[in-house]
């Protein structure tokens, strides 16, 4: 194309660049390549034409991010996809519009709202069999340990209970590393970045779901401190998106109604109403979770989706009670109150003053240090946990059994440290506790007498958390008790993230945040009214903030769980000062894990440098283009050397008076129009309406957990792939398009508001080819854009 010139590649190719090709010479590199891994930059394939068609293809050198997106567990670099949340205008899709009556409608709105009701009722039901097992498996551990215990034999109850730990962790992690390795960790940013249009496969699998449940049952179970609510919020996910599948053809589980939901944009919707419904299943705050999901979560609102959300909560939080309640009769076991975490303070005194908002104030700075301080450990350790869990599955089982042996000599040796303490005498509580959950734990201690230490190890990481927000407890734990415990937690919490397992982060960093925040409050016992429990509230509030950076959905959920709204301003303002002080550290903890995995997520804003740079400076290629009426196997040769999932349709002479740009097709639905072999002898335009009768817009429509037609899965003979094909209607004749001179920030910005996944770039000045490139994600990353023009790292 003239006018067009290919920019500096950082391929590290010693070849100069091919001939431009006679027809879509320009630059485009879509997110895949053709062995399904994210490329940093350089071009998948040239295709030369002459009268023939495609013929000598020369693939060029490229640098593989070799970073996975499950790289936390060491798993093969797995395909990353764009996903497509833009709606194809095509002639098939406005037909099937034009075509659409109300009853059509009605039941694409009742199967909506149906399917959401879905996703809040089975979420709820897993959170709440999550809870009743944990409860349960745990507490019979801690019942054997404890009567052990109380007949003094010390060290069988040491091997009891580093035993149940040892094989409960052994068996999360040859779940986690045999079945599906995407279920390690938290899965919030992963459900962040499909939310952000990353479509990362296997992480919303069903053997995901099924390890996240299981696993994350273990890993509790197991004694380790992590939380089984940032797993929930995975949970969800997976749930919504195994019922947003539209049913299974290949298992003959599919229903006409569900047809609505083959595609990217309702699958969207309802995994970000499962994300709300995790976390809404996991803390019991139904607002909470809609907040999460707004700001933390998606990437792209809407009222409509709000209000589906807000729905969705609603239906957790009446599930869980009505299941609760049931519980109450004594039908669960050992689950009781346990489990679904909820601190009733609103009995506490509500008034505070100056001296107080003081307190509130260095609680802040604190956890902004230390959030700060944590997320940068976190990041470190994460990376030199990959070296080992890369080496394959019996070393990530490995690297969790050293994990657990570690996290049970912490819980059962450190209590020791702990001197026994007389048991108040207006304890509202059995002083002391013996064999069940309880703020007083007897441990080794004779009659009448507790260790505070072992009442935050020897329970339940929920109960813990109890014990430390509860309310009249000024002197139930040691300075000293506090301290071995922030810091025990604060350590095992860092080194049990990376591990094979599913875990959260939000259970060990409130259990931190509680610890100092009790430190904070004894320490200012005399100048302060309030109670240690409700500094505790605010400690966890601050640490919080200061790892997650979330304001208004932790304060919302930390309300919920303690039932104290007098607190709102305090919880607002020491959220506020940890985040500020955290940010100017670093970022956010889910931010770190994001780029860490490789995962290419967009921000919200654009980087400075942007603004120095448009359009056209980054399209990368080459640009494979096709007439709207194209040879087969000029389409078949493009589909074989290349992973480009979107080609510009450009319509030339004679079909066309000049050079046009019709719009934009997508590999899959050229997959599905080639199957169909609607093909013919002369080129030549048609009207497009055999195409019309052959298919219907659902034949074009997303597969479900399969990958869907692939170009190997097509045979064609000499004489098919000599003829041609209309590709006019399966084509989007309204594809986004800018101008190649608009600044990299602000296509940047267009490329994420709108969720897309191609962007046309257009010549400037008439007389030219009617496209310069296309802009995918890949080329708005700052490695691609950086490697282009290494000058800008200085402002970077």
């Amino acid at each position: 194309m003239d006018g067009n010139h290919s920019p500096p590649s950082n391929d590290h190719n010693d070849h100069s660049p091919p001939a431009q090709p006679e027809r879509g010479g320009s630059f485009n590199y879509d997110i895949e390549s053709t062995d399904g891994v994210w490329r940093r930059a350089g071009a998948d394939a040239l295709l030369r034409y002459d009268d023939d068609g495609p013929r000598e293809p020369l693939l060029r050198k490229r640098t593989t991010n070799t970073t996975s997106q499950i790289a936390i567990v060491g798993a093969n670099v797995c395909p990353v996809e764009s996903l497509d949340y833009e709606i194809v205008e095509n002639d098939l899709f406005k037909q099937d519009w034009r075509s659409r009556k109300k009853q059509q409608i009605f039941q694409y709105i009742v199967m909506k709202w149906t399917l959401v009701l879905l996703i809040g009722l089975f979420t709820a039901i897993v959170g709440f069999f999550n809870n009743l097992a944990v409860e349960n498996i745990a507490g019979f551990k801690l019942l054997l340990t404890s009567d052990l215990m109380l007949k003094q034999r010390y060290l069988t109850a040491f091997l009891a209970y580093g035993g149940c730990n040892l094989v409960l962790a052994a068996a999360a992690a040859a779940i986690c590393a045999y079945i599906a390795p995407a279920a390690a960790g938290s899965g919030i940013p992963e459900v962040k970045a499909y939310l952000n249009g990353v479509d990362a496969y296997s992480i919303l699998a069903p053997s995901t779901l099924f390890v996240k449940i299981f696993g994350s049952i273990l890993g509790v179970s197991a004694g380790f401190v992590l939380g089984k609510e940032g797993p929930m919020v995975h949970t969800g996910a997976c749930i919504a998106n195994l019922l947003g599948q539209g049913g299974s053809r290949k298992y003959h589980l599919t229903w006409n109604w569900l047809r609505y939901f083959k595609n990217d944009r309702d699958r969207r919707d309802l995994i970000t109403c499962g994300s709300a419904a995790g976390v809404a299943a996991a803390f019991r705050a139904p607002v909470g979770g809609v907040l999460f999901a707004l700001e933390e979560a998606a990437s792209w609102w809407r009222s409509a989706l709000l209000w589906r959300t807000f729905f969705t909560t609603a239906v957790v939080a009446v599930v869980l009670r009505g299941l609760i309640e049931f519980c109450r009769s004594g039908k669960c076991g050992l689950f009781g109150q346990g489990g679904l975490i909820m601190f009733d303070l609103s009995s506490t005194v509500p008034s505070y003053g100056t001296q107080d908002v003081v307190a509130i104030v260095v609680l802040g700075v604190i956890g902004g240090v230390f959030g700060g301080l944590f997320n940068f450990l976190l990041d470190r350790i994460l990376r030199a946990y990959s070296f080992i869990n890369e080496r394959g599955a019996p070393y990530k089982i490995l690297l969790t059994i050293t994990i657990s042996i570690i996290t049970s000599a912490c819980s059962f040796g450190l209590p020791w440290l702990a001197p026994c303490t007389p048991c108040p005498v207006d304890a509202v509580e059995e002083c002391p506790t013996i064999a069940r959950s309880g703020n007083y734990k007897n441990f080794q201690c004779p009659p009448g007498y507790y260790n505070g230490l072992a009442s935050l190890f020897f329970n339940t990481n929920d109960d813990a958390i109890r014990n430390l927000f509860s309310y009249g407890t000024e002197n139930e734990f040691r300075m000293s008790t506090l301290f071995i415990f922030f810091i025990a937690i604060y350590c095992l919490g860092l080194v049990t993230y990376g591990i094979a397992v599913p875990s959260g982060l939000f259970i060990p960093v409130i259990l931190a945040g509680a610890s100092y925040g009790r430190i904070v409050g004894t320490l200012l016992g005399p100048l302060s009214d309030l109670d240690p429990g409700l500094f505790a509230l605010l400690g966890a509030a601050s640490f919080l903030g200061g790892t997650m950076r979330m304001t208004v959905s932790v304060c919302v959920i930390l309300l919920e769980l303690t039932n104290d709204l007098p607190m709102l301003p305090l919880v607002m303002l020491v959220l506020l000062i940890s985040k500020t002080i955290a940010d100017s550290f670093n970022k956010g903890v889910y931010d770190q894990i994001v780029v860490m995995k490789g995962l290419p997520f967009l921000e919200a804003h654009a980087e400075p440098y942007m603004r120095n740079l448009v359009a056209s400076d980054v399209v990368s290629g080459p640009l494979i283009s096709f007439s709207g009426v194209e040879r087969v196997g000029n389409i078949v040769q493009a589909l074989r050397i290349t992973g480009h999932n979107g080609f510009p349709v450009v319509d030339e002479p004679p079909l066309s008076e000049a050079p046009e740009l019709v719009g934009l097709v997508l590999r899959s639905h050229l997959l599905v129009l080639l199957s169909g072999k609607t093909f013919m002898k002369e080129k030549v335009k048609t009207s497009g309406s055999f195409v019309l009768r052959r298919f219907g817009a659902f034949d074009f429509a997303k597969a479900g957990s399969g990958k869907g037609l692939k170009i190997e899965d097509l045979d064609f003979t000499d004489e098919e792939l000599d003829m041609y094909v209309d590709l006019h209607p399966i084509t989007n004749t309204s594809p986004y398009t800018v101008v190649e001179t608009m600044s990299l920030a602000k296509a940047a910005v267009l490329f994420r508001a709108l969720g897309l996944r191609h962007m046309l770039v257009v010549p400037k000045t008439p007389g030219r080819p009617p496209i310069v490139g296309i802009l995918t994600r890949h080329d708005f990353m700052p490695e691609h854009i950086l490697g282009l023009f290494p000058n800008l790292r200085k402002s970077h």
